[in-house]
């Protein structure tokens, strides 16, 4: 018996039907109750005490093998059988509903992937830091606005420990911890304690730029960003510098370029003035190259900062920053094919 039971065993793995009506005799054939297998326990009454455990495990393994063959069998003419009525015609070919990177992130890779053709590199660091790192290194006078309550998030029960207003704390992390030549940006989010409305948001995205090394000037800073802007805007973008004030550079300028909607001819989005402002840029300060360990005699270098979702406005004209962080589906399938 031990013998035709691993037979059937066997028998029952190689089985084959090309109908479902061949399946529906397999399954009497083997599995109904005058089926093999049902006579097969019939007769295991008669087999010897020493032996039933044995015949008994077989038994069973060739009953689930049998079950397990024909459901699979009865599976396969299922799947093959459906009919027309039974498929959404109105589902994408892909088999699964594909999403969108975020225009954030589509423009920020974009930032990056022009400034590393000109050598710079990309450098993180925490967003939650401390008031040297954000303020002090970057030669923020004690009583300077920026640390005040209405523009800063500190810590609670440390006002020493804030939020990030800008990634050029990270500048000073590299410059703290890494020898000239320094050509790197710094991407990340930032934080400033602003009403949310259209316009503005309590947090918001960067990309920062700083280039040191020996006899760095302005008109190398100036190439850069008019490379950048070309690259960015289209190669009949202009540029032009007007004279600003940063902290922690000096001299300092805002960047503006022409308006990519009306070729600077004016119209309501730069109203009327053929330009649109982008940037705020400059030689790095001699007293924060000095504050980093920096010989400030030795060594010049420029820095430049942007928001990321001015850039992204400026490209796909969104007029509400709350879209950004609204997480509408629909807004955000807007940009499949942005790039």
């Amino acid at each position: 018996m031990k013998d035709k039971i691993n037979q059937l065993i066997e028998e029952v793995k190689a089985l084959q039907a090309s109908t479902t009506e061949e399946v529906e005799s397999l399954r009497i054939k083997y599995l109904s109750k005058k089926g093999t297998v049902s006579g097969l326990f019939d007769e295991f009454k008669n087999v010897p005490n020493e032996e039933k455990r044995e015949i008994g495990q077989l038994l069973n393994i060739l009953k689930n093998s049998a079950q397990d063959k024909i459901n699979s069998l009865k599976n396969t003419f299922a799947a093959n059988n459906k009919s027309d009525r039974d498929l959404d015609l109105t589902r994408t070919a892909e088999p699964i509903k594909l999403g969108t990177r975020h225009p954030l992130t589509l423009v920020k890779e974009e930032i990056a992937e022009i400034f590393s053709r000109i050598g710079f590199t990309i450098a993180e660091g925490p967003e939650i830091e401390d008031d040297w790192h954000v303020f002090s290194a970057l030669n923020f006078p004690p009583e300077h606005p920026a640390r005040d309550m209405q523009d800063t998030f500190f810590i609670e029960k440390n006002p020493d420990i804030l939020l990030r207003t800008h990634t050029s704390s990270v500048q000073i992390r590299v410059m703290k911890n890494q020898k000239p030549p320094i050509r790197m940006i710094f991407p990340g989010r930032v934080y400033r304690n602003e009403a949310i409305s259209y316009r503005a948001h309590c947090f918001f995205h960067q990309v920062e730029g700083l280039y040191i090394d020996k006899n760095v000037s302005f008109a190398d800073l100036k190439q850069a960003l008019l490379y950048f802007a070309k690259e960015m805007f289209g190669a009949d973008t202009q540029i032009r510098l007007r004279p600003s004030y940063f902290p922690f550079t000096e001299p300092s300028a805002e960047m503006d370029i022409s308006c990519n909607l009306c070729g600077g001819k004016g119209c309501p989005f730069c109203k009327h003035t053929g330009w649109v402002e982008i940037l705020g840029c400059g030689m790095v300060d001699p007293n924060v190259l000095d504050n980093c360990g920096i010989d400030s005699k030795v060594y010049s270098g420029y820095a430049f900062g942007m928001g990321v979702e001015r850039i992204t406005n400026l490209k796909f004209q969104v007029k509400d920053l709350r879209l950004f962080s609204e997480n509408d589906v629909r807004f955000l399938e807007e940009f499949k094919s942005a790039f």
